[in-house]
């Protein structure tokens, strides 16, 4: 497992690896991050693990966003060759909707602080860290079916997959277990009109983020250390 090589794509600049980063660096890993509204270079997805991370645009903004087609193409070419492939957020949005799951607008919107229920300790190990202590970190307006032949591994009140698994190469949480709390004010002020839109007092969030950093920092670092753990990621045939 040590010393792969892994490809980041992120859609804004304060919605990074946050908490995934210091276990990555720590396994030897080799991280490339670009950000996809430069452009997804045609070197990119052929990497040993590929993480696509959240932010504030739809999956289904392809006429609008003509870079979300190129990561599109991308993850299917990953999916159909069994490469380990993690999404967060809009990230598990396109791995869904590239697996041929529909995305559309959640009734209620999630920002915040709230708990998920993992579904079954067996298919969600690298979830466990949630069984006993749901609380996890949510941002985000829309969701997606689950894809036909995956696996639900969490849901929570006002959104039934809130992470899936396909295989053991591919999962998508629409949480952020890569959250940590550290730079909170740029989610703040990043997504001000979101907030405001939505009638959410960003204090709450500020207070929420204080209180719960230090279980966030361990949350993060228990979920990818797991999930690299089981999926596969430098392992050599």
């Amino acid at each position: 497992m040590l010393n792969g090589t892994i490809g980041v794509i992120q859609h804004v600049a304060f919605e990074g690896l946050d908490g995934f980063a210091g276990p990555l660096e720590r396994g030897g890993y080799r991280i490339s991050a670009v950000n996809a509204a430069d452009g997804i270079p045609e070197t990119m997805g052929y990497e040993d693990l590929l993480i696509v991370l959240g932010g504030p645009i739809s999956a289904n903004d392809v006429e609008v966003y003509p870079f979300l087609g190129d990561e599109l193409r991308l993850i299917s070419r990953r999916l159909e060759r069994d490469l380990p492939t993690l999404g967060i957020c809009l990230g598990a949005q396109l791995i869904a909707k590239a697996a041929g799951a529909r995305i559309y607008p959640q009734a209620v919107k999630e920002f915040g602080f709230a708990p998920i229920e993992t579904i079954d300790p067996k298919t969600a190990s690298c979830l466990s860290v949630f069984d006993q202590d749901p609380m996890a970190f949510h941002w985000h307006g829309e969701m997606f079916d689950l894809p036909d032949g995956a696996v639900r591994l969490a849901r929570s009140g006002h959104c039934e997959n809130q992470a899936f698994s396909i295989g053991r190469t591919a999962v998508g949480f629409q949480f952020h277990p890569e959250a940590t709390g550290d730079g909170i004010e740029h989610w703040l002020v990043g997504h001000a009109a979101e907030l405001a839109a939505a009638g959410v007092d960003p204090r709450t969030i500020r207070r929420d983020a204080a209180r719960y950093s230090g279980e966030m920092r361990l949350k993060s670092a228990a979920v990818i250390s797991a999930w690299l753990d089981g999926s596969g990621v430098g392992e050599t045939g």
